[in-house]
């Protein structure tokens, strides 16, 4: 998960400094706060679905219909 988040927060600060160098040296902040926004979204809806499918995994991994043996005893 580190691996992965390392990565994505590369490419998040890459596209910021991508939307911050393609502005205007006299307006940066204006025409750079839209793509700087977007890839925090982008970055959010990432990580946040990269934590929930974990959360899953593990949730399949403990729960009782995942071990087969837990249904054999009950019959």
């Amino acid at each position: 998960m580190m691996a992965e988040m390392h990565v994505a927060m590369g490419r998040l600060a890459e596209k910021i400094a991508d939307a911050i160098n393609d502005a205007h040296p006299a307006a940066i902040i204006d025409p750079s706060e839209q793509p700087v926004r977007n890839a925090h979204a982008e970055f959010r809806q990432k990580t946040s679905q990269k934590a929930l499918d974990l959360l899953e995994q593990h949730q399949q991994v403990f729960s009782p219909s995942a071990d087969s043996s837990v249904a054999e005893m009950e019959e």
